[in-house]
């Protein structure tokens, strides 16, 4: 429990972290069910691009943000960038515009 303390003072520092993560594994349920199927995907760099891009669609339906408008916006930034230096937290789906925001609520 020592080395997980920063994380359990956070919890217990902040009432909007939720102790339930039943809300998470259903939202990987989609992920899991189809990987026998994507098991031989081409190459373990297509295996990776595909894990990221799953948790990057889940994560904004977790939060809320259309993953379609969500992937145009961040595109359309990085392809506007004039620096070499990327602050990838930026792009995280909560950090998305608000045009990128849904009325609809997060999925349980």
């Amino acid at each position: 429990m020592l080395e997980r303390w920063a994380s359990l003072i956070l919890f217990l520092d902040d009432g909007r972290i939720d102790l339930d993560t039943n809300p998470v594994e259903r939202q990987f349920k989609p992920i899991i069910l189809p990987r026998k199927g994507v098991l031989f995907i081409g190459s373990d760099e297509g295996g990776d691009t595909w894990a990221l891009m799953s948790s990057l669609v889940e994560t904004c339906k977790l939060n809320r943000v259309d993953p379609y408008r969500y992937f145009a916006w961040m595109i359309d930034n990085l392809a506007l960038r004039k620096s070499n230096y990327i602050d990838f937290a930026g792009y995280l789906p909560w950090h998305a515009s608000r045009d990128c925001k849904t009325d609809l609520p997060p999925v349980a």
